[in-house]
């Protein structure tokens, strides 16, 4: 947990401990991180560059941008917009689509195909980078307010307050019934992997 969050410190280590049905005190967190070399919250979150982050999640990531090719047509050159995805990790290269006019609508149809499940070009992948070009209008992304929905969520249901006893606020009824050891404990991602939250496996 310490090494997947690295700003999370010794209390909220143990409010997420206690969400899978362990006690355990802070300072018995501080131990066992001290033991294996782990530093604290602060100097661990300052530890990882841009590029660890990027070594790190090049299975999940890829890259999207636009190449253009002229078309000879009977009115003479017209040129196309061709979107392509790679995946950083295995360099793989995906054409996504071709159009004269990549407009907001076609831009949110490509991200739909894109992240299809199973088959989608972008559907295990958890970022996507790509520059400032205007074609990537916000129907392209999920958009501020998926963001702040997810947010919310984190925040109600599976982040513990430390304010609060280090509860969480209003828990799902899968975390009460997830609390027995011998289930294996998974760790959940909203965001991307921005946000994380563990429970035990159903």
């Amino acid at each position: 947990m310490s090494k997947e969050n690295p700003s999370w410190g010794y209390d909220r280590i143990v409010g997420a401990i206690a969400n899978i049905g362990h006690r355990v005190s802070d300072e018995t967190v501080g131990n066992i991180l001290r033991k294996h070399g782990i530093a604290p919250a602060p100097k661990r979150s300052r530890t990882m560059s841009w590029r660890d982050f990027l070594a790190s999640h090049m299975n999940v990531m890829a890259g999207a941008d636009f190449f253009t090719v002229e078309v000879l047509t009977w009115r003479g050159l017209v040129t196309y917009y061709v979107l392509f995805f790679l995946h950083l990790e295995s360099r793989r290269v995906q054409i996504a689509g071709m159009t004269r006019h990549p407009d907001q609508e076609w831009m949110q149809q490509m991200a739909r195909n894109a992240t299809l499940d199973g088959w989608g070009a972008l559907a295990n992948c958890r970022y996507v980078l790509h520059d400032r070009d205007s074609k990537f209008c916000a129907a392209f992304g999920p958009g501020p307010l998926w963001v702040l929905k997810e947010y919310s969520t984190h925040y109600h249901t599976e982040r513990n307050h430390q304010g609060k006893g280090n509860l969480l606020l209003f828990p799902r009824i899968a975390n009460h019934r997830s609390t027995r050891s011998g289930h294996a404990v998974l760790c959940k991602h909203r965001l991307g992997g921005l946000l994380k939250f563990y429970e035990r496996a159903a």
